[in-house]
């Protein structure tokens, strides 16, 4: 099941902004995650590991974070999610067929009960017309719901990578929130 695309307008948030509003987020994620008693794993690769890190940067986060892991390269989420090499061959890294399997990869080899997988191009280069910089597919599993989430970040005044990751973790720690605020 494919969920409507998050997107961000145009903006005038200066990154302190953006970064204080992100801290904020994790922070009342983690939280949550710790009052609900849920786990919570990641498989990302554009974002390489920043979503991880966020998670470890709350205090508490031993309580609800089991793992992370960063599957840059294809062949290895081929080789730890059990990414099919044909569908990478057909749909690319960055589609929702990957976020998914990738996602579906990373619950079958883990016992959280939130499980997170990121796919995109954060740029500067690697972009094309179909899919620009800004790209970005996040997977979703949790209870017994599977989704993919596409982010239309190539709308940001600042395309800047580090902008593009940091927008796509905010919008990944929104839908976790939200998701989690659903059990309230």
């Amino acid at each position: 099941m494919q969920k409507e695309a998050c997107t961000f307008g145009n903006s005038q948030h200066s990154y302190k902004s953006y970064a204080q509003k992100l801290d904020k987020l994790v922070t009342g994620v983690v939280n949550l995650l710790i009052i609900r008693g849920k786990i919570i794993a990641t498989a990302e690769s554009c974002t390489g590991g920043l979503i991880s890190e966020l998670i470890t940067s709350v205090s508490g986060a031993s309580q609800v974070f089991e793992f992370g892991i960063c599957t840059y390269a294809n062949s290895m989420k081929q080789k730890y999610l059990d990414v099919p090499k044909d569908e990478l061959d057909e749909f690319g890294a960055v589609s929702k067929e990957v976020a998914l399997s990738m996602v579906r990869g990373l619950k079958k080899a883990s016992n959280a009960d939130i499980c997170i997988s990121v796919t995109g191009i954060a740029g500067p280069e690697g972009g094309t017309p179909n899919k620009p910089v800004g790209t970005v597919y996040t997977g979703f599993i949790y209870e017994d719901r599977e989704f993919v989430k596409l982010l239309r970040l190539s709308d940001l005044d600042d395309m800047s990578r580090e902008s593009v990751r940091q927008k796509t973790a905010i919008c990944i720690f929104e839908i976790v929130q939200s998701l989690l605020m659903e059990d309230v």
